[in-house]
């Protein structure tokens, strides 16, 4: 059992923490848009907002109540090792004497640490305006969809995107500077940095081993701690192969094989684990028959560059596959944050031709993307053309994009843009 007044020197110590960091360091607003997510709890409703670990969604929390008065609360902490389920309401009770009875706003931070959570948040919502916050997908997964049944909404934050890490740099960039070759040298350098360090918020405070500690930590406590993994080193084995095929395509099987694992329903498991910790993104082939698209090979992206930079020699040295990685990352985030309905594919035909990145939205397929290291267009491979021609025909989608290093044109069918250009697009 854990006492009221250890609660309060806890959640005290947690909020002197932050208010320190909001002090001393430059706090970027978030791209997200903080006007939906206040509305998603103007009624009983939960709010959660999910993502990876360490990419922010603490502050981000703070940000959205700054101008309230609220409770704060991170579960993610040695001195609540062990709390129950049925002792929450001293969590509630601490708030009230610490801020007020009448306080009307709950941020309980990486809740999911507290076996049988949900019945307090379901609770709870119905006289407060809550947040949550967590570092597995699942988290909505069980009872607290079932009690809940359109009371939330759930939001998923990403790392910093490059116009983030930007604001971050103090580099304000504005149309005419489209124009500027200094200004546009600069970003491009910055991008070379953005592309080794990644996108998340303390990388750029402690360096390189910042992101080595991160993927640690989502290996450890959000897979093996929380699904209570048997086959610690097929854990890691798959992963690290992962990591080393980030921008490739997989298949279960061939997993099985290299990392030596008597069954593939484990590789399978074992996948969806380090997915659902948002460690890596899974894009399924796209075809109009979906058993083709179940039992296609798939393709498997990291969250953050920095981390691939760090456990990968293989993969830090492909200029390419890094591009392709930031862009499929910079999709799923544009996605979340601003257009829910799309969806993500990559496409291959019959005879290996393929397309990096096919955006659907509701029965029209949008836009197809290829990601090519490029300065010039004499350099670019002509299958990679020819794919995006035969996939336009295909699937009747004449908006052909190709993602370059420093190319640069709109003639023809085809446009094609630098990455540091397209990633400062909304």
């Amino acid at each position: 059992m854990i006492a009221t007044d250890e609660i309060k020197r806890v959640a005290v110590s947690q909020r002197e923490e932050i208010e320190d960091i909001f002090e001393r360091e430059r706090i970027i607003d978030r791209e997200v848009d903080e006007p939906s997510l206040m509305r998603y709890i103007r009624f009983p409703n939960i709010l959660a907002v999910l993502g990876a670990r360490r990419c922010g969604k603490s502050m981000l929390s703070w940000l959205l109540f700054k101008d309230k008065r609220f409770g704060y609360l991170n579960f993610d902490d040695e001195r609540l090792h062990g709390i129950e389920a049925r002792e929450l309401d001293k969590v509630l009770q601490s708030s009230y004497e610490l801020y007020g009875g009448d306080i009307e706003y709950i941020i309980l931070d990486e809740i999911q640490n507290v076996p049988g959570w949900e019945l307090f948040a379901n609770r709870l919502r119905r006289t407060k305006k809550v947040i949550i916050t967590g570092s597995n997908s699942n988290l909505l997964s069980g009872e607290l969809s079932t009690h809940l049944t359109g009371r939330y909404m759930d939001f998923t934050l990403f790392p910093f995107s490059f116009r983030e890490f930007l604001d971050l740099s103090g580099v304000s960039f504005s149309k005419s500077d489209f124009y500027s070759t200094k200004k546009i040298s600069r970003v491009r350098l910055l991008l070379e940095d953005y592309m080794k360090l990644g996108g998340f918020p303390e990388a750029y405070k402690f360096g390189a081993r910042l992101p080595v500690k991160i993927y640690e930590d989502i290996i450890n406590k959000d897979v093996i701690q929380r699904y209570g993994i048997r086959y610690k080193k097929a854990l890691k084995d798959i992963s690290r192969y992962l990591i080393s095929n980030s921008a490739g395509e997989i298949t279960y099987s061939k997993i099985k094989s290299v990392c030596s694992i008597r069954d593939v329903h484990t590789v399978r498991n074992y996948v969806s684990y380090l997915e659902s910790a948002y460690l890596f993104f899974i894009l399924e082939r796209f075809s109009y028959k979906l058993k083709q698209q179940v039992i296609a090979p798939k393709k498997v992206y990291a969250i953050d560059t920095g981390i691939i930079g760090s456990m990968s020699f293989k993969m830090s040295s492909n200029t390419g596959k890094l591009m392709e990685n930031i862009v499929a990352v910079e999709l799923l985030r544009r996605k979340s944050y601003w257009h829910n309905r799309w969806e993500i594919y990559y496409w291959k035909d019959h005879l290996h031709h393929e397309v990096d990145f096919l955006v659907k939205e509701g029965q029209r397929v949008k836009q197809l993307i290829q990601v090519t290291y490029v300065s010039r267009k004499e350099e670019m491979e002509k299958r990679e053309i020819t794919s995006l021609f035969r996939a336009s025909k295909e699937l009747r989608c004449k908006d052909l994009l190709v993602i370059t290093w420093d190319y640069e044109s709109s003639d023809g069918q085809i446009k094609f843009i630098p990455l540091w250009k397209w990633l400062l697009q909304r």
